[in-house]
């Protein structure tokens, strides 16, 4: 994928031919999925309540786990119960689906299932089937008024009232292809049908902006005991990071005068306790996705950077009317 991947972000005419063939096909197969679910809808999936996908047409990491967490957190406020489901990418379950809580093997259910469990306290399943997913969720908790689905926008046999889509402020769509000639699931046209675009950065025209706050860091092994991010500016630091989009949080640690030896991992990366060690005992710098898999390892001087999204406060109040919206009983 990584040779491939180089292409993502040059000028399509650099593109290989062949490259850009499979990407037509790979459209043409997206298209037709999709539509054979709108036009077949008995193979479609309705839950009971309303569901919220946060999603992208994006390969790789775009923001949706903060945003998810901070939708769960809106509508706590506004005394709503959420429940969140998720597909579980990167779990070895033998058997699906998982209920998910802050005490979950991340090893079994996947790493973003365990933060945002952790984060929101929130009722979670998860599992590559959202219908059993769903329904284990109701099951187990009848007094949900809404459930998030964390990705899931090309879930098409899932029904949903509402569709979020994360869009990086950064890298935006690279090149405009699909796969596998560029890094899009989807055609940018999808963007059209979609409630709301949200922007991890910069928006532009028909957008809303989410920045991404670095807050408080904590020690891995004791979080009760905390620092300022601050109080490592000026110093040499190792940032590890195995997420979809390292290079941003290393960007984010740089900006705020921290002298970073970065260290990226693959996305969902399993973890060995050589992957903390540095001879030169300097602090360790994670992020809280990671952290999930690095607990077992107890190194004293990995600290955890926890992110939390500030949200438009426009976007919220559309989000918030377009709910009340959506019937309750479907």
């Amino acid at each position: 994928m990584k040779s491939i991947s180089k292409y993502w972000y040059q000028p399509v005419d650099q593109v290989p031919f062949g490259l850009k063939i499979l990407s037509q096909l790979f459209a043409g197969v997206s298209v037709l999925r999709r539509f054979s679910y709108q036009y077949f809808s008995s193979r479609v999936y309705r839950a009971p309540l309303p569901v919220i996908v946060v999603g992208n047409i994006f390969v790789g990491g775009t923001g949706k786990t903060p945003l998810v967490i901070a939708l769960a957190e809106l509508l706590k406020k506004q005394n709503k119960a959420a429940g969140i489901i998720s597909r579980g990418y990167g779990g070895k379950a033998k058997q699906w689906p998982q209920k998910v809580t802050a005490q979950s093997d991340a090893e079994l259910v996947g790493d973003e299932p365990v933060l945002i469990a952790t984060r929101t306290a929130c009722p979670m399943v998860v599992g590559p089937n959202r219908k059993l997913a769903i329904e284990m969720l109701l099951a187990e908790n009848p007094q949900l008024d809404v459930i998030i689905s964390d990705d899931g926008l090309q879930h098409y046999a899932m029904a949903r009232d509402m569709e979020c889509v994360v869009i990086d402020g950064d890298r935006r769509f690279g090149n405009g292809l699909l796969l596998p000639a560029g890094p899009l699931r989807e055609k940018q046209s999808r963007l059209q049908h979609v409630d709301f675009c949200i922007s991890n950065g910069l928006a532009q025209a028909g957008e809303f902006a989410m920045n991404l706050q670095l807050n408080q860091v904590y020690s891995l092994n004791n979080p009760a005991q905390k620092k300022s991010l601050q109080w490592f500016a000026g110093q040499k630091v190792h940032a590890i990071a195995g997420i979809g989009h390292p290079e941003r949080f290393f960007k984010a640690l740089q900006n705020n005068d921290i002298q970073v030896s970065p260290c990226a991992f693959p996305d969902h990366h399993h973890y060995i306790a050589e992957n903390l060690r540095f001879e030169d005992g300097a602090a360790i710098l994670m992020t809280e996705k990671d952290a999930v898999k690095c607990q077992q390892f107890h190194a004293d001087n990995a600290w955890v950077v926890p992110v939390t999204a500030q949200l438009d406060k426009n976007f919220e109040k559309q989000f918030l009317v377009r709910l009340e919206q959506i019937p309750l009983v479907q």
